[in-house]
């Protein structure tokens, strides 16, 4: 079984959320299984000097199949797997500073429909076997808007020419949150004749959506935990796609699979960037150092009684992190202490970063990435936070509960299928309902009084860190997928 998946981030290469983590560790858990799993990305300049580090790369010509200029795929090994990777280098669409998708004035690349349309026409030539001679997927894998465009290319590839039926299509959705919306004046450019717009193809209320066209033109969809597939199917979270969502749900073709952890990247035993190394057994000693590493660290009092919380997350409205703003005084008078790390939303990052001046010593606030800090607040809070108003999966709550942070989340997508609630000697965190600032304190008060029960606190501990969310489990259910697909074929 040969898979090519296609996502526009991948850990350790180049990430900017989640999906790089799913992208970077689903290849090599799939390895085991006897599944040939290679990947490929764009050369963004962070993601070519990290392969370049890494050893040769072998290059291939790919023309110019899109009009925008030639380009090439640059052929390597994902550094720290043994999972081949290619980097699709177009310097005039993927060389240039900022982000994967934004500038560094913050604005998204004015010309995100070609470098994402390139990426995907790559993708559809290269699984078809039109690019390599002696290799070609039985799957292509996609992962959000960005490749939204691979299915729908494949399709094109079929009805032109009388082409034999391609590999079969995956299409994952991380959030539908983000569309891939475009003037529909692009069409031409990215190479679709104009059948394909319409409501049986890639138009959505008047745009181009890449995203829709991942949706309808792709054999089989699955998101990121088995209740975001279920909310995305409802009109409250399906962003206007809950139609065609529920069709394809109804016919048997979304699934719903949760996310994995790589538990050699998180491991709090041999975790690098940890002041002190603990597991199960060491637990309560560890977390104590490491509170009190962390707490001089970012400039909080070393006080080893209070209730530390940890939140680390971008800055959006999604993520609920202004609940937190305007829930933290009454935190802090509860006498716990807040470390938050992340940054996003210009407005959220100014009002966060003057948080801590109305809390010396109590609240500490750092704007920007750091993925070091992130594994060092998570060895060192008592209660991580995830208030999110709407979570496809989350990651960082499985990180927590492996490291010991009791996670406080809101009761929604993957948040509610890996957490539970404590009570009666069961559970692992704590969860709230409305997405108010009301519930977010109703769940941190339930937190607070288990805090103060020591034995509770150490027992529900060691529930949490006994949980299992690595890959191996979600690689067998793709596994399951990929075969599904393959017999179909």
């Amino acid at each position: 079984m040969r898979v090519l998946l296609v996502s526009s981030e991948v850990y350790p290469l180049i990430k900017t959320g989640g999906l790089a983590d799913v992208a970077g560790a689903l290849p090599p858990a799939l390895k085991p299984l006897g599944i040939d799993a290679r990947v490929l990305l764009p050369a963004y300049p962070a993601a070519l000097r990290a392969m370049e580090a890494a050893g040769p790369l072998t290059v291939t010509e790919v023309g110019d199949p899109l009009g925008y200029g030639p380009a090439r795929l640059l052929e390597g090994i994902l550094p720290g797997t043994a999972c081949p990777v290619w980097l699709l280098d177009h310097p005039g669409l993927y060389q240039r500073p900022g982000g994967p998708y934004v500038g560094p004035d913050g604005h998204d690349h004015p010309d995100n429909h070609r470098r994402f349309a390139l990426l995907s026409k790559v993708a559809a030539l290269l699984a078809r076997g039109d690019l390599l001679p002696g290799w070609q997927a039985d799957v292509v894998h996609c992962n959000d808007w960005q490749t939204g465009l691979v299915p729908a290319y494949l399709r094109l590839a079929e009805q032109r020419g009388g082409a034999a039926k391609g590999p079969g299509t995956v299409f994952t959705i991380h959030n539908l949150h983000f569309g891939g919306m475009f003037d529909p004046a692009v069409l031409g450019e990215i190479g679709l004749p104009s059948p394909f717009y319409g409501i049986n193809g890639v138009e959505f209320y008047g745009r181009l959506s890449m995203l829709k066209a991942g949706l309808f033109y792709a054999d089989r969809i699955t998101t990121v935990s088995p209740t975001y597939a279920w909310e995305i199917t409802t009109p409250e979270g399906g962003r206007g796609f809950d139609g065609l969502l529920a069709g394809r749900a109804h016919a048997g073709q979304l699934t719903g699979i949760l996310n994995g952890v790589d538990y050699d990247q998180w491991n709090s035993a041999t975790d690098p960037a940890l002041a002190h190394h603990y597991d199960a057994a060491t637990v309560e000693v560890g977390k104590a150092a490491n509170k009190a590493a962390l707490q001089a660290e970012v400039g909080l009092e070393v006080r080893p009684g209070a209730l530390l919380l940890g939140l680390v997350s971008r800055f959006t409205d999604q993520k609920g992190v202004d609940l937190v703003l305007h829930a933290a005084r009454h935190m802090v008078d509860s006498g716990a202490q807040l470390v938050i790390l992340g940054s996003g939303d210009a407005g959220l990052e100014q009002a966060l970063a003057a948080l801590p001046h109305g809390f010396p010593g109590q609240v500490s606030v750092r704007v920007g990435y750091d993925e070091d800090l992130s594994h060092r607040i998570q060895a060192a809070s008592d209660v991580f936070l995830v208030p999110s108003r709407f979570e496809p999966c989350g990651l960082t709550q499985m990180y927590a509960l492996r490291y010991g942070a009791l996670p406080l989340v809101r009761r929604t997508g993957g948040l509610a299928d890996t957490v539970s609630e404590i009570g009666d000697g069961r559970g692992t965190g704590f969860l709230f309902d409305s997405p108010s600032v009301e519930g977010l304190l109703g769940a941190f008060y339930h937190a607070l009084g288990v805090y103060r029960r020591p034995q509770d606190w150490a027992a529900a501990r060691q529930r949490a860190m006994a949980q299992d969310f690595g890959w191996a489990r979600a690689a067998r259910r793709y596994d399951d997928l990929y075969q599904d697909l393959g017999r179909a074929a």
